[in-house]
């Protein structure tokens, strides 16, 4: 019910709700232009082609736009906890975390989302792979896992400012910085941080194994390639430990006192 009042609200002005949409889609899309204008100079990236990486892309930016559309409220948690306005929402016989993820839902980040479809649509068209019938059910089991894992984040993001307050930042480390980190292949990167986004934050499920098995790609760290199949085991258990730090932070609330 409260983010349809939101949604209410923005369609009401329908052309200032097209333009946020389409501006949301042009911004993001500049992280992208900045692949293309490397591949101006370059063949491959860390021996990776543009439709390679398109596919990299399209995957983590979609996943990361669902998860920001139903979850991307909760940086406004710290605020709410510092102000003391998280009574408002105790109060009320609805889930804190559901209205704390409903509370300014905004629309326009459908653009995010579009953007990421696009480009990933233009990276299964280019690359060239032998598609099975499980190389085909690996793409939206992909995205849906890596919405779930990059969903979880931010819960736990959210739930680590019931301590820290304003700690907003912290949590875009993880989220909006993993998704840029995603969007590169992980022959990139130092074998420690690929280790750290597979084994402590686990977001290399999101889109890197599973990519790289559509791809036919070696995997990063020699992993097995059985573990391309375990983004929906890892996002489930990502957003169960995501939901105990929510309690744990919950209880912990002690208002402002004012």
């Amino acid at each position: 019910m409260i983010a349809a009042m939101w949604i209410r609200s923005t369609m009401t002005y329908r052309t200032s709700f097209l333009l946020t949409v389409f501006g949301n889609l042009a911004a993001t899309a500049f992280d992208f232009v900045t692949i293309l204008l490397m591949f101006s100079h370059v063949d491959a990236l860390g021996g990776y082609s543009l439709g390679e990486i398109a596919l990299l892309y399209g995957a983590t930016g979609t996943a990361f736009g669902i998860a920001d559309l139903v979850m991307g409220s909760m940086d406004r948690l710290g605020r709410r906890v510092r102000d003391g306005t998280l009574d408002v929402l105790l109060v009320r016989p609805a889930p804190v975390l559901a209205q704390v993820a409903a509370d300014r839902f905004a629309l326009r980040r459908l653009g995010r989302i579009t953007q990421g479809l696009l480009v990933l649509g233009y990276g299964l068209l280019t690359v060239d792979v032998d598609w099975t019938p499980l190389r085909v059910l690996m793409v939206p089991m992909m995205l849906l896992s890596g919405a779930a894992i990059f969903s979880s984040v931010f819960v736990a993001g959210g739930a680590f400012q019931f301590w820290a307050q304003d700690a907003s930042e912290v949590q875009n480390s993880f989220t909006y910085g993993g998704n840029t980190l995603l969007q590169y292949p992980p022959t990139l990167f130092a074998k420690d941080l690929v280790r750290g986004v597979t084994f402590v934050v686990p977001l290399a499920f999101v889109n890197w194994l599973p990519a790289l098995y559509v791809l036919g790609r070696p995997y990063p760290l020699d992993l097995p390639h059985w573990l391309a199949f375990l983004p929906p085991v890892v996002a489930a258990v990502c957003c169960r430990l995501a939901g105990f730090a929510w309690r744990v932070g919950l209880r912990s609330y002690r208002s402002t006192g004012s």
